[in-house]
């Protein structure tokens, strides 16, 4: 029995060292960054059949992340659009997608633990 219940898949605190950054340093040198998502699907019969190539594979979306992370950006902005987009690509059944980018102890001139962009799409 197929159902149409819509659930919700969390990753949190991915941690990535990458090269975003509108300064030249931080594209030399690098910063470390998390990356939390919260995707919300179908059920459909993953739940019923207890089957994985059903699903959304979270292997499958933490190398989605981990390549989109490896592809240098002036802003985090930019790449929660492109983690956003490749995850809505690659698996139909997302509904919604919300990526937040964190990167932590930016160079702002003083004391910053981290700044961080939240970005929501949906199909």
């Amino acid at each position: 029995m197929s159902s149409s219940k819509l659930y919700t898949i969390n990753l949190e605190g991915m941690e990535f060292h990458a090269f975003h950054g509108c300064y030249q340093l931080e594209q030399l040198s690098g910063s470390h960054f998390e990356v939390s998502l919260e995707i919300t699907t179908t059920l459909g019969e993953v739940a019923e059949r207890d089957d994985v190539t059903l699903a959304v594979n979270y292997l499958t979306v933490y190398e989605i992340v981990r390549a989109q992370m490896a592809i240098t950006q002036c802003t985090i902005e930019r790449v929660a659009q492109n983690i956003n987009r490749a995850l809505l690509d690659r698996f139909g059944q997302i509904f919604t997608v919300k990526c937040t980018v964190t990167k932590l102890a930016p160079p702002l001139g003083g004391k910053v633990r981290r700044v961080s962009v939240t970005l929501t799409d949906e199909r």
